[in-house]
């Protein structure tokens, strides 16, 4: 029987290969994002806009790269809350904020991006 610890920090491999994954994840679409950001610098109109962000792969990376920012800001906060705040029953209140702030930006990310 494996015996692990129930409180402090998690197991570090798995933060940290989260924050290096969403990390690339970010940077991709950041440089993909770029160049047709290049490529629509001379979009006229906002209906050019609109049909390139209607387009189901965009969305998909979009939101892809959304969910990817929550998780590696759950991750980033979560730690700085167990590191620098020692009071329990304060660190739990921020670390549930976090949580719920961070569930309603990825609900109202799919609501901006699929509604």
């Amino acid at each position: 029987m494996v015996d692990r610890k129930l409180t402090g920090a998690h197991y570090g491999l798995r933060d940290w290969a989260m924050q290096r994954i969403t990390a690339v994840v970010m940077l991709i679409y950041a440089v993909i994002f770029f160049f047709f950001l290049l490529g629509l610098l001379g979009a006229e109109d906002y209906t050019e806009w609109k049909a390139f962000f209607d387009k189901t792969w965009v969305k998909v990376f979009t939101q892809t790269t959304f969910i990817a920012l929550f998780l590696h800001a759950w991750v980033g906060m979560r730690d700085l809350w167990m590191d620098y705040i020692k009071p329990f029953g304060l660190r739990l209140l921020l670390q549930s904020a976090t949580i719920v702030w961070l569930v309603g930006c990825t609900v109202y990310s799919f609501y901006v991006l699929w509604g």
